[in-house]
């Protein structure tokens, strides 16, 4: 500022003080005015208090905050301290009175990895949204209160003002994980439910936190029957983009699963979140409309195992929350390895031995297939003299020419050369609908063999006191014992079939094979190396039976015989295409 702003400020604060003092009332003018407001406060005194004191005010605005918030709901948003249960034979539900909602639910027939209680979630909220003139009431800020019920069922209701209300009604059943929930909301407003808040936390139930997280996450099932889900590796969100029958939380072996009867409407906000301590698996969270908005709703809730029977029979298609593979190994699981595995569960065995059990039967369905894998191979050990002798002609030719004479030499012998691959590839399916199996099996839950104390996780025979990279902390009999039968049958095949003489880098390749899946089998169910262990072992018996039964002697004669019989057999395309590429090059295959 200037010298001459400076000025004007000093006058103009000059004349105000001035036109102040000379303004001031005199005492006359100020007695009447003091006695006013001396007797409107000594009548203040003498009525009852209205909360509008300093000490008071506070309790004023909660009380007007309170009906800005919740309307004629205002008096159900006071705290109550009060809390009920609902159980059955398999479930112990906890309700208290903020939400109306269960906070707690205890499985009776299931316990953690510690052996303690196994309660399904640490934490959860489960709101219905109730918009009104400028305002959304959140059924999960109301206190509800119990009220006369019949037995198995539990009412609760929020009470309002002007005989509003909102009300509960929870069923549960004996012998079963379902839970009925109907809500009504009773007032001459016309409130409705509209939307749904549904927030989880879930603590740690598996030995294994990693696997158990990485096997936890939301699913939900499309307006199409497709059961769809969020990755389950880390954190992941979405919105939906069509309405949803129903809504999980899913955790390795156990799920919440919230079916409205009417579904949810689209645009559902969905997320899952790992936790970041070893005591907890995930963080879940689900908001967004209902279908159809009203003011009385019916939902099915469902806590309890995923167990693929149980989850069949609730119905909903809620069986497809285990994951069994898809496509041809989903089938393999669902009508080859479930109803086999289910009816020898029905004896009563040790699961070690239905494991067992489960393997010799399905080695005995593919016995066809592997006899015919065992007789293509030895077929070719007997023409593998003259497969060198080919070898040797066409050294230095094109690698089409000796290609031609070798498919000659097979159509000629009666030989396929693809029938030892085919009945390798139908089994196939079988070995990896087991990798989905095992560890999702609840039935191995915390079940021992022998050295394994659960055979839904890993075993251990040593602690290791540092973490290998991919591999672990920990050494796992069952992983090395599947790893080395592994390295045994592939010496064993190499040496019956004659393979890898002419790629020994495909040789070493397929010796470390294995030692790669030691490093990602390490940590995985224990059952599933048991398994694979076995069909080895299985597999061994199945060759020396097979080397005592077939004669090569024969199969040579019979070879040469077919070499004789004038050429009948029509080739196959694969063929007819590579005699067109050979007389493009000027080679023709030699005549009988």
């Amino acid at each position: 500022m200037d010298r001459n702003s400076v000025i004007g400020l000093l006058l103009i604060g000059a004349i105000m003080v001035v036109f102040t003092y000379m303004n001031k009332p005199e005492a006359e003018q100020v007695k009447p005015a003091t006695e006013k407001v001396d007797s409107l406060s000594n009548k203040k005194e003498a009525q009852p208090s209205l909360n509008v004191s300093a000490n008071n005010l506070p309790l004023a605005n909660d009380s007007l905050l309170k009906l800005a918030q919740f309307g004629s709901f205002a008096n159900a948003a006071s705290p109550i301290n009060e809390t009920s249960m609902l159980e059955n034979n398999l479930l112990k539900m906890e309700f208290t009175s903020k939400g109306g909602v269960p906070s707690k639910v205890i499985l009776k027939n299931y316990l953690t990895w510690e052996k303690k209680d196994l309660v399904l979630f640490d934490n959860q909220t489960l709101s219905l949204k109730i918009p009104g003139q400028n305002r959304v009431i959140e059924t999960g800020n109301l206190y509800f209160k119990s009220q006369p019920s019949a037995p198995g069922s539990l009412k609760l209701a929020a009470e309002g003002s002007g005989g509003d209300r909102i009300e509960y009604t929870w069923t549960l059943r004996d012998g079963t994980f379902q839970v009925d929930w109907e809500a009504k909301i009773q007032t001459a407003n016309n409130l409705r439910f509209e939307k749904l808040s549904w927030k989880q936390q879930t603590g740690r139930k598996e030995k294994n936190v990693n696997n158990e997280r990485d096997n936890s996450t939301v699913y939900y099932k499309t307006e199409e029957g497709e059961v769809d889900k969020l990755n389950p590796i880390g954190n992941d969100s979405l919105v939906t983009e069509t309405t949803t029958e129903w809504l999980a939380f899913k955790q390795q072996f156990f799920s919440t699963v919230v079916i409205p009867e009417k579904g949810f409407s689209k645009n559902v906000l969905i997320s899952s979140n790992s936790a970041t301590d070893d005591r907890s698996n995930k963080n879940y969270k689900a908001e967004g409309g209902l279908a159809e908005a009203a003011s009385a709703m019916k939902f099915k809730l469902y806590f309890g195992p995923n167990h693929f029977k149980t989850l069949k029979e609730t119905g909903h298609d809620l069986q497809l929350l285990i994951p069994l593979g898809w496509g041809i190994f989903g089938w393999v699981n669902k009508f080859l390895v479930i109803p086999v595995f289910s009816w020898l569960d029905g004896y009563a065995l040790n699961y070690g031995i239905i494991i067992l059990l489960l393997t010799l039967i399905i080695k005995l369905i593919l016995l066809p297939f592997q006899f015919r894998s065992y007789m293509s191979q030895a077929k070719m050990r007997v023409l593998k003299p003259e497969m060198d002798e080919l070898n040797k002609k066409y050294e230095n030719d094109d690698p089409l020419k000796k290609q031609q004479a070798v498919m000659t030499l097979y159509r000629e012998a009666g030989v396929n050369p693809l029938g030892g691959c085919l009945p390798l590839l139908l089994q196939l399916p079988v070995l990896l609908a087991m990798f989905n199996f095992f560890p999702n099996a609840i039935e191995l839950r915390q079940k021992s063999f022998l050295w394994a104390d659960d055979l839904s996780t890993y075993d251990s025979i040593f602690n290791l006191p540092f973490e290998i990279p991919v591999y672990g902390d920990h050494i796992s009999l069952f992983a090395l014992l599947m790893t080395i039968s592994t390295i045994i049958y592939t010496m064993m095949n190499n040496q019956l079939s004659g393979a890898n003489t002419q790629m020994p880098q495909l040789k070493w390749m397929m010796y470390l094979m294995p030692v790669i899946f030691l490093f990602v089998l390490n940590s995985y169910a224990s059952g599933l190396n048991y398994y694979y262990f076995l069909a080895n072992i299985i597999t061994f018996g199945q060759q020396f039976a097979f080397m005592k039964m077939i004669d090569e002697d024969k199969i040579h004669k019979k070879i040469q015989a077919n070499k004789l019989k004038p050429a009948s057999q029509k080739a196959s395309s694969f063929q007819q295409k590579l005699e067109e590429m050979a007389k493009k090059r000027g080679y023709t295959p030699p005549k009988k």
